[in-house]
């Protein structure tokens, strides 16, 4: 058991107990909160409430939050050796492998899973389960964080919101891009094709990334990207639209980007999440790693160079 207390501002007077507790105490829904409450886990001068007890402000909770439960982590996780590039009581960023989704879908083990099998402990709304805050596509690879706490993924939330994270993707493109670009725009689901994003229609959501030119290849370049904003396949969207596809995308790519020899060799969509710069939910200090490029987008680098 973890024991804390929360204090109850005078000015919430009048609030229900569930949903002051949802609102105040990170990871808590409404629903478990309720469960918390029912099964004794939330006293005041150490007496059992209601869910519907209505708070006067001032009084100090007493809450009891269980184990984590290991009911989520399947009963055997195949995969790869996570490469850990940090690691402390709050946070952990991995180099994601490609090929690896970040949350599990159907029986296909995750980056989550083998996280937490690989790097306990993780206490995170309830269960012994990394805390997602940001993803990468199955066939990106690099710099992924995940929360240990409810705690740590509050405040990594709020870093995300804030703008207070620096990402920055290599990508391999078709095309000759300017040296330097800014790219801004409306961003919404493509109407034509509901799995597709589009920067062509109007919208309230914007888009917005820099790049530059890292390297010049013969009919393609390398680019360093910085994201602005963290849209669902942004980078992918932008730079197709822009006239510079990713190499080897298969959803927003050309044909020629698709069956470059260079995509072919790759395998996957040309996409290496390079550097991650996140604030500790411990210091507030900045974390900065970086994930060098793994072997296959290595060699579709040797192979345009050559």
């Amino acid at each position: 058991m973890t024991q804390r207390i929360v204090p109850v501002p005078r000015e919430v007077a009048g609030e229900r107990l569930d949903r002051f507790i949802s609102k105040q105490v990170p990871g808590f829904s409404l629903e478990r909160a309720r469960a918390l409450i029912e099964s004794g886990g939330v006293r005041i001068r150490g007496k059992k409430c209601q869910p519907t007890r209505k708070l006067w402000g001032g009084e100090l909770l007493e809450i009891e939050l269980p184990r984590p439960k290991a009911t989520s982590i399947p009963s055997s996780v195949e995969g790869p050796r996570l490469v850990v590039l940090h690691d402390d009581a709050a946070l952990v960023i991995v180099d994601k492998p490609p090929g690896l989704v970040v949350e599990r879908e159907g029986r296909d083990a995750s980056v989550a899973d083998l996280l937490a099998v690989q790097r306990p402990p993780f206490d995170v709304e309830g269960q012994a389960m990394p805390g997602i805050v940001h993803r990468l596509d199955r066939e990106t690879s690099g710099c992924l964080a995940f929360a240990r706490t409810d705690d740590a993924a509050a405040a990594l939330l709020r870093a995300f919101q804030e703008k207070r994270v620096d990402k920055r993707y290599w990508t391999l493109v078709l095309g000759s891009p300017p040296e330097t670009g800014r790219l801004e725009g409306p961003y919404a689901r493509d109407p034509n094709n509901p799995r597709c994003f589009t920067t062509r229609i109007p919208s309230a959501r914007r888009a917005a990334l820099s790049f530059q030119v890292k390297e010049r290849l013969p009919g393609a370049a390398l680019l360093e990207v910085d994201l602005d904003t963290g849209r669902t396949h942004q980078i992918r969207v932008q730079l197709s639209e822009a006239g510079f596809p990713v190499l080897g995308d298969s959803l927003y790519g050309t044909d020629a980007a698709r069956e470059h020899p260079a995509a072919k060799a790759l395998g996957r969509q040309a996409l290496h999440a390079f550097e991650l710069e996140i604030p500790s939910p411990l210091t507030q200090q900045q974390v900065k790693v970086r994930a060098e490029p793994p072997e296959d987008f290595q060699r579709a680098l040797v192979l345009l160079r050559g």
